[in-house]
């Protein structure tokens, strides 16, 4: 009897195995959590990262289109060889500097197009972002149009 009433009168302290399974399962829950969202953080800088860049890249040629308006910016087509630009003029540079930027930023699948109508210029990027949509071959794209005091305002379409 003197044995129970030792027992009883201590409480019981600190966990039961049960109570750190529990506490432990909770925690585990919440980390990765934390880890989903973070790895949904990561694509979602990318995109935007994607994004900036096709701005700078549009933004840049624009700039170079306006800074040589008396060139001209139309082509049928920019291939990987550069057919039918000419390399020897501010244009046919500007032209070949833009297909590499585009080709540096986004790789082969990235695409751009140049129209020029009127004083209307539209510079059109468009890109893979199935990392962060999820979705193979999901495209993103950025337009940039301006108006523009144009020597040349002959329509074209370029495509890269």
């Amino acid at each position: 009897m003197n044995v129970m009433r030792r027992c009883n009168q201590h409480p019981q302290a600190g966990m039961t195995l049960i109570e750190v399974l529990i506490a432990t399962l909770i925690l585990s829950v919440g980390l990765l959590g934390a880890a989903g969202a973070q790895i949904k953080a990561l694509k979602y800088v990318d995109s935007a990262l994607m994004s900036t860049q096709a701005s700078f890249i549009a933004y840049d040629m624009l700039d170079r289109i306006r800074a040589n308006s008396a060139g001209d910016y139309r082509t049928s087509a920019l291939t990987a060889t550069h057919h039918g630009i000419s390399a020897t003029n501010v244009a046919g540079q500007d032209l070949n500097e833009f297909k590499r930027n585009i080709r540096q930023f986004a790789g082969d699948s990235a695409r751009g197009a140049i129209s020029v109508s009127e004083q209307q210029v539209t510079i059109h990027l468009e890109w893979d972002d199935s990392r962060a949509e999820g979705l193979d071959g999901a495209f993103q794209s950025f337009t940039l149009r301006s108006q523009l005091l144009l020597q040349h305002s002959v329509p074209s379409h370029e495509q890269v």
